[in-house]
């Protein structure tokens, strides 16, 4: 089966999380992420979600901050196909 190698020295800690927590193989030695194409697809949809969060957690003041959250979050859902 094959699979996709991340560098990860470049990763930041959170990213790191993420790869783990989707599957991924660490490769230590090597300072890589391997992914076969079911995690690498579980990576990407953490990341969206982790992007998501961020947007639904931001303090914006008044009726238009509330609509441009959900307007966002609802458009980064819809781009990358991440179902609620």
């Amino acid at each position: 089966m094959p699979y996709t190698t991340i560098h990860g020295g470049e990763m930041n800690e959170r990213i790191k999380e993420l790869a783990e927590q989707a599957g991924s193989t660490h490769k230590q030695n090597l300072g890589v992420y391997q992914f076969y194409s079911d995690e690498l697809e579980k990576f990407a949809e953490l990341i969206v979600r982790e992007c998501v969060s961020i947007v639904e957690n931001s303090r914006i003041e008044g009726d238009e901050g509330v609509c441009l959250v959900g307007a966002t979050k609802c458009k980064i859902e819809q781009h990358f196909g991440v179902e609620e």
